[in-house]
């Protein structure tokens, strides 16, 4: 696919404020004018500086953030409580369009209004905060000027965002793996460290005020960070990663030259719409540095690891899962964690040319250890330099291996950000395309690095084999991440599995089937045993066959974190159209189809619950826009349809 990206920067034709005077006001808004950005100082000696952000709720601003604290620690310099203003730059409007060969919509648009303030301390050092308004949010990063290139260490990141009280927070407890869930916090809030992305909640008076905390743009000149509000209910600031984290290999502390840039720290702030159809995360990220990506094809897999954790050892596992992919017409095959252990009839290469005389390509695991891991689980310490790596990628590609997936990173430390990077660099080299597992969460890397297909950081289907939380939870679970999780890039949850694991479903199979929709992931991972897809009937398997893994379009259309979610996706001139509930109520309801394009007629197959969990309903239609859809779902349950134009 040709990459498309164009960038235009046009001064904004409206009076902006250089100087800043007591009890005036320093602000930006967005281009719809929906978000206002406010530089304040903390106090009134004008020697530290905060954000203050403010949505539109009707014909007036409300304030949704009333402080985002600013400041920087650096080793011989601190820009925390004894800061200058200077000035702030004059405006500029920020206009991109880029095409996306994978994600939730192909044409993207990163259109924002961009001031730089400058500050100064008390011993002359500068630090610069590049601040945007767009539509659906606000982002800021740090910038240290130039200073013939001085190495620094970060001592600490003094950012903190304060909540209002009465927001309701969906936050997860941070893990370095991310896998986890994202409960409510209405009924009283906690204290403790957390991941990205953390879901606010703003009441307002007439407008609907949702905010998405998260980072975008982080490259190896810093750590990935989480947050924290450990000392007050509702100040959480950013913090580094532990010392212990990674098995304590690496420094807290990144080093950083002048003339950095930090990530850009993200806040996305609308209705629901807003934050599930954004695409934010990557707009922000540095354009693709791969220049020819036509080798990268997203796309759906067979994976026997679910239902056979050490099934990879066994050919005539391997071949049993090959065999599915066929049968499916899924292009893609993961030979998980022991291949190199193989046997029963054949080994790695038996396989790998079994899967290519049946048109299928094979995608292998590997542990990222070294030393910040103690996972024995082979093949590992292949990867840690760049030279093992150019070896063992040219020996895969030798080997025709289309994709790698890497395992248990358990850090975010600087170095590891590094080696994430490192890795998608290296693999573009041989045309690998990578799935990150026991991973740091999506940071827009997608964009710089498309070969990135997905990342796990999810508490997901693989979990029915570590005990009985999913049984108990998956339902509400599901339909939180698409709120929270999968709004900031593609997730690898491995759905779709119909049979039980060693923890059972309390999830319908329609509510299962509606996952391959629900959730984004550009190689989809299905993760079932082959009798859970060959004994489907014919409309759910048609609907599996023929499901895509990249996304020309996403629209929201109803649902509330933890209860339900109903989305659509378009791939071409088809629409995909899918639903699950999280609550134990069943429900009936009217969908309108007014996304379809207008004029034309289509062809619609609805799947939806049975009279039982383990039951599918399948009907006919064909509508236009201007139609409605009846659906009903049992406690837990969901539906799937397919919207295909008519010619």
């Amino acid at each position: 696919m040709k990459k498309i990206t164009s960038l235009a920067i046009a001064f904004v034709p409206f009076i902006f404020v250089v100087q800043f005077v007591r009890g005036q006001e320093i602000k930006i808004k967005s281009p719809n004018s929906r978000i206002e950005v406010a530089l304040v100082p903390n106090t009134d000696s004008l020697k530290s500086w905060n954000l203050k952000v403010s949505y539109k709720d009707s014909e007036n601003y409300a304030v949704v953030i009333p402080s985002i604290k600013l400041g920087l620690s650096v080793s011989n310099a601190s820009f925390a409580d004894n800061v200058k203003f200077l000035k702030a730059g004059r405006p500029v409007e920020i206009h991109e369009k880029y095409s996306a060969i994978h994600g939730k919509r192909k044409d993207r648009q990163n259109n924002a209004v961009e001031s730089t303030l400058q500050f100064i301390n008390s011993e002359g050092n500068k630090m610069n905060v590049i601040l945007r308004a767009y539509n659906n949010g606000i982002a800021f990063r740090y910038q240290l000027p130039s200073r013939d290139n001085e190495r620094l260490r970060v001592n600490d990141e003094l950012t903190t965002y304060e909540i209002k009280p009465e927001s309701n927070r969906w936050l997860q407890a941070f893990t370095t793996s991310y896998e986890g869930f994202y409960p409510s916090q209405e009924n009283g809030v906690q204290k403790g460290q957390w991941g990205y992305p953390g879901l606010f909640r703003v009441p307002m008076n007439k407008t609907e005020c949702w905010m998405l905390i998260s980072e975008a743009g982080l490259d190896s000149s810093y750590c990935a960070t989480k947050f924290e509000n450990t000392k007050d209910d509702n100040h959480y600031k950013l913090v580094f990663p532990a010392a212990s984290d990674g098995n304590g290999v690496a420094s807290v502390y990144p080093s950083i030259s002048t003339s950095w840039f930090s990530p850009w720290r993200v806040v996305l702030i609308g209705s629901r719409s807003d934050l599930v159809q954004s695409t934010l995360i990557e707009d922000l990220s540095p354009a693709s540095r791969i220049e020819d990506t036509s080798w990268i094809k997203p796309g759906t897999s067979s994976w026997v690891y679910w239902a056979n954790n050490h099934g990879t050892m066994d050919y005539q596992k391997v071949k049993q899962y090959i065999d599915l992919a066929v049968r499916m017409d899924w292009p893609y095959t993961l030979f998980d964690w022991e291949w190199d252990q193989m046997g029963n009839g054949g080994d790695l290469e038996n396989a790998m040319r079994y899967a290519k005389s049946r048109g299928i390509k094979p995608m292998i695991w590997y542990n990222s250890g070294g030393p910040h891991n103690k996972v024995s689980s082979t093949p590992r310490d292949r990867l840690l330099t760049h030279e093992n790596r150019m070896k063992e990628f040219a020996w895969l590609s030798s080997l025709g291996v289309f994709g790698i997936k890497v395992d248990f990173f358990e850090s975010d430390k600087q170095h590891m950000i590094k080696y994430y990077l490192d890795i998608l660099e290296d693999a573009a080299k041989y045309k690998l395309m990578v799935n990150f597992h026991g991973s740091t969460v999506p940071r827009g890397w997608s964009r710089t690095y498309p070969n990135l297909m997905s990342m796990e950081a999810v508490f997901g289907a693989e979990q029915y084999n570590n005990g009985p939380e999913m049984t108990v939870r998956a339902a509400s679970h599901n339909a939180t991440l698409p709120f929270t999780r999968n709004v900031i890039g593609p997730m690898d949850y491995t759905p779709v599995t119909f049979t039980n694991s060693q923890y059972a479903h309390t999830t319908t199979v329609a509510h299962e089937l509606a996952l391959s929709v629900v959730f984004e992931s550009a190689i989809q991972h299905f993760a079932d045993r082959p009798e859970g897809y060959d004994n489907l009937p014919d409309a759910p398997k048609a609907f599996l066959r023929q499901v895509p893994a990249s996304w020309d379009d996403t629209k929201f259309l109803d649902g509330y974190p933890g209860k339900s979610i109903t989305l659509t996706r378009r791939k071409g001139n088809d629409w995909y159209l899918a639903g699950i509930n999280g609550t134990d109520q069943g429900k009936s309801f009217r969908i309108s189809l007014d996304f379809l394009k207008q004029g034309k007629n289509y062809r619609v197959v609805l799947i939806q619950d049975g009279e039982y969990d383990t039951a599918f309903c399948t009907q006919y239609f064909q509508f236009t826009s201007k139609d409605t859809l009846d659906v009903k779902w049992l406690p837990r349950g969901g539906f799937s349809a397919i919207c295909q134009e008519i010619p």
